[in-house]
């Protein structure tokens, strides 16, 4: 396989777009990943494009060929493009398919590109669509499993039976819970691309309305629309380009098993530093999928970035903020920054590249030269469906 470095990056911001086509927003992210390349549209290069939407069938009606749809103001348009649906991991899907078209020389240049437009007239049918990620065939009796209360969102169920799990074998408290909103609130108002940037206490998160078990409002990720995109190639491509290239040291997949809970996100993880050849230790900075605040504390630990059990202790002494050892979600994370499902697994990358390269501005890790990305999606029960986990090296290192 041949080495792929990321070549450019882009992204709208993250929020509510309701003027906006989803053809919008993906010309405007794939637009600007493909001039901090160095590159265009018409580059003969660019072999292959990956279009990962979830629910554009069903909110959009929109199926079959969305991405052909979605690209058509990029220029892109002639280029041979897969269409990716992989729950929440769906970004996250198009980056590794790109990987092994430029890996395995199918293509000099591949282009991911993943996009969602969430915010619709009636906010129920949002909440609905997103049921559709859980097997349609066991609906009620893994409600029942779940205790599901009519909250609105499944998933949000769903992270509160985690988070129950969490706070029985490491200690975590709603309090815990409420400090990773308020770190990932603060480094939202860093990021003018966030959904949300605003300052939070402790006291704010957990006197919010609650949404289900510990979960209160702040620490849930908001629905938004949204489009990122990615451009992969060769480190030769990105020097005759002029890029500023971030090496793509590893993105692994993995599916979940039924019945089973917890050894998802730890296989894919140990794929993917093994491929990369560096050990989580090593790690500088982190983009987590937090659709929760728990989930933060949790993939923490399932991606071996501490001991089991050791990520509250962690969050409390500061370690996981800007400006700490291990600086996780300076993006803002799913709950500040937006979870536009399709995008947010390539945003995740937009994020790390740009860590990478030094240019995060205010959010800026200092001394950043490796990263890692975890992303997933769809529930099994009681794990999830999907998980994809990237390792990036900044090219400096």
């Amino acid at each position: 396989m041949r080495e792929v470095v990321v070549s450019g990056v882009g992204m709208t911001r993250f929020g509510k777009h309701p003027d906006r086509p989803v053809s919008s927003l993906v010309a405007e992210a794939t637009g600007e990943a493909l001039a901090d390349a160095g590159t265009t549209a018409a580059d003969p290069a660019i072999g292959a494009v990956y279009y990962g939407n979830v629910l554009g069938g069903l909110l959009q009606g929109q199926e079959s060929v969305r991405g052909q749809h979605a690209i058509r103001a990029t220029g892109l348009s002639g280029v041979p493009l897969v269409n990716v649906e992989n729950a929440c991991a769906s970004g996250a899907t198009a980056l590794h398919q790109a990987w092994l078209a430029v890996a395995s020389g199918q293509a000099e240049t591949a282009v991911a590109i993943g996009a969602e437009k969430l915010v619709v007239a009636e906010k129920g049918r949002a909440q609905a669509a997103l049921t559709s990620a859980l097997d349609q065939e066991r609906l009620d009796e893994i409600r029942d499993e779940l205790g599901s209360r009519d909250t609105g969102s499944v998933f949000m169920d769903v992270y509160a039976r985690f988070a129950a799990w969490y706070q029985e074998s490491s200690g975590a408290t709603p309090e815990d819970f409420a400090m990773v909103a308020v770190k990932n609130a603060a480094h939202g108002a860093l990021n003018p691309k966030a959904q949300y940037g605003r300052e939070l206490t402790v006291a704010d998160v957990l006197g919010a309305r609650r949404v289900t078990g510990p979960l209160t409002v702040p620490m849930c990720a908001p629905l938004s629309d949204g489009a990122a995109a990615v451009v992969l190639t060769t480190p030769e491509r990105a020097r005759r380009d002029g890029a500023d290239p971030v090496r793509l040291l590893a993105t692994a997949l993995g599916s979940g098993r039924p019945g089973r809970y917890g050894e998802l996100v730890p296989e894919v993880a140990r794929r993917a530093f093994r491929t990369a050849g560096v050990e989580p230790g090593e790690i500088d900075v982190v983009e987590c999928h937090d659709a929760a605040a728990p989930a933060e504390l949790i993939v923490l630990e399932q991606l071996g970035l501490c001991a089991e059990g050791a990520a509250p202790a962690l969050l409390r002494d500061g370690a996981t903020r800007i400006g700490g050892r291990l600086p996780v979600n300076p993006s803002g994370g799913l709950q500040s920054k937006g979870h536009p499902l399709g995008a947010t697994g390539l945003a995740q990358v937009v994020e790390l590249a740009d860590q990478l390269r030094g240019r995060a501005g205010a959010r800026q890790v200092d001394g950043a030269r490796y990263a890692v990305a975890e992303n997933a999606g769809g529930y099994l029960g009681p794990d999830a469906a999907v998980a994809a986990v990237t390792v990036l090296g900044g090219n400096r290192t």
